[in-house]
């Protein structure tokens, strides 16, 4: 029998949990449009509300849910139809927050991160501005500190805006006035993630569904599957994170020891996401030996790790260019066991 592979990439996307797979099934049955008025339509819609409240609650949050396809929707309503005039971003957002907002004006980083100063300096216009930091860096899984820049947001006028892609379920939210949650990175269906918003006062509406601030027929077996994931995610994660945090720190000595490095911009760093430097080896020829050996990693994020390109966000962390061309991403999910974190760590330090 061939050895069963291991999968280490769940920053990308983690599998599905079977509470989320059995409620889901059960879902297709109520296979109605919950906007419709009919008794069918309304059983849908009732079922729809439960699972929004299920998901306020599981995160912790008091304000308002948006289901959306993604995070990547979530932040491109949060970024173009926030009642403000500018646009504010880190400079180690995911990508999607930059093809959201093209025009967006960057906020420089001070080491791991966002420099206080630089953004004051962009605030000091006078002028709203939504603002985007993330929680959880998706290639290093450097943790930002997004509350700490809400007094100095709120006071020029503005909106905090967190992407708690990487975080929601493994963390504690942020305080922000807007987060965007995935539920494919924590154990839910792929297709479906909500913008959080304190009040729907701080966006345009656009007609539609969601309150009017979504277009499109709400996914329910989906948003049915996301709040099951969402209320199992302490299954897992936390039966093994002592074990886990353990094995990542020897596995970290080891790399120095080899010569390679923890890319972590001398950061806090997330338990989930470890950035590796190689010694010697690039990134490519990593990826391309250990899958032969049966682990799946990636190069960094997903929408990006499979192109040459330069990666922005170890660029603002000021990584090298040549340790960022050795540097692969590790990420543990709800069903990664010891065993495997200490079979990997045994395949990457064989590699020459």
């Amino acid at each position: 029998m061939s050895t069963p592979r291991i999968y280490l990439d769940h920053a990308a996307t983690t599998p599905l949990r079977p509470e989320a797979r059995e409620v889901m099934l059960r879902g297709f049955d109520i296979w109605a449009n919950p906007s419709s008025p009919h008794a069918e339509g309304r059983k849908a819609r009732a079922a729809l509300e439960d699972a929004r409240e299920r998901v306020k609650a599981a995160l912790g949050w008091d304000g308002e849910v948006i289901f959306t396809s993604g995070a990547s929707e979530a932040l491109a309503i949060a970024l173009q139809r926030a009642r403000v005039e500018r646009r504010i971003v880190s400079a180690v957002e995911h990508d999607a927050v930059f093809r959201a907002a093209p025009d967006a004006e960057v906020a420089a980083m001070d080491g791991s991160l966002v420099s206080a100063d630089s953004l004051q300096e962009l605030l000091s216009t006078g002028r709203p501005a939504v603002v985007a930091i993330q929680h959880v860096n998706s290639e290093t899984g450097i943790i930002q500190l997004p509350g700490r820049y809400a007094q100095m947001v709120h006071d020029a006028g503005g909106l905090l805006l967190s992407d708690c892609s990487q975080s929601a379920g493994k963390h504690h939210l942020p305080a922000c006035d807007l987060a965007v949650v995935s539920a494919h990175k924590l154990g839910g269906p792929i297709g479906i993630g909500a913008l959080l918003v304190r009040d729907f006062a701080m966006l345009q509406p656009s007609g539609g569904h969601e309150r009017g601030y979504r277009q499109g027929t709400e996914n329910l077996p989906a948003a049915l599957g996301f709040a099951a994931a969402l209320e199992n995610c302490e299954t897992g994660y936390v039966r093994d994170n002592a074990a886990i945090s353990d094995i990542l720190c020897e596995f970290a000595e080891a790399v120095w020891d080899a010569g390679g490095a923890i890319v972590d911009g001398d950061g806090t760093t997330s338990m989930f996401i470890r950035a590796i430097a190689h010694p010697e080896m690039s990134a490519q020829a990593q990826l391309i030996r250990l899958d032969a050996m049966g682990f799946a990693v990636s190069a960094g994020s997903a929408c990006s790790s499979g192109t040459l390109k330069r990666s922005r966000a170890l660029d603002a962390f000021g990584v090298a260019d040549d340790v960022a061309s050795r540097t692969i991403r590790v990420s543990v999910g709800w069903n990664t066991t010891p065993a495997e974190l200490n079979s990997f760590a045994e395949a990457w330090r064989s590699l020459s």
